[in-house]
């Protein structure tokens, strides 16, 4: 599934983008809280997948992009309910991946307990977080 995301949408490049980061993978994380919204919204789902494109647009080459889209119709209530979340925070403390791209990042966790553990491991690791607000 690909969409394009209107040019306003696009996080701007940036000279924060290094080698390094284009090393690892790019994790796209797409989610909507219920199937009601999967079905309903379908044009937020192809934007988010569209996240997978302007990854390598910004560089990274197509077997480094990764979609986790195992949240799809879970609420971000709680990490523990969200196996896409936790392989998310996994990936990124392994050290695999350069950049999460998300729709509006800091609706990745509705916790901010999940979404701070989110940014640190982020700072850990040197991963760059993007959304359409910027890199």
């Amino acid at each position: 599934m690909s969409a394009t995301l209107p040019s306003a949408a696009l996080p701007l490049p940036s000279d924060k983008i290094r080698t390094r980061h284009r090393d690892r993978n790019a994790v796209v994380y797409v989610r909507q809280s219920t199937v009601r919204q999967v079905r309903q919204h379908q044009e937020s789902t192809r934007l988010q997948y569209a996240l997978a494109d302007r990854a390598r647009q910004l560089g990274w080459r197509p077997e480094q992009v990764v979609v986790i889209d195992d949240d799809l119709g879970r609420s971000a209530a709680s990490a523990l309910d969200r196996p896409g979340f936790q392989r998310l925070v996994a990936e990124v403390g392994l050290g695999h991946v350069g950049l999460v791209l998300g729709i509006e990042v800091s609706r990745l966790a509705r916790s901010c307990r999940d979404w701070h553990q989110l940014l640190e491991m982020c700072a850990l690791f040197d991963t760059l977080i993007a959304d359409a607000d910027g890199i």
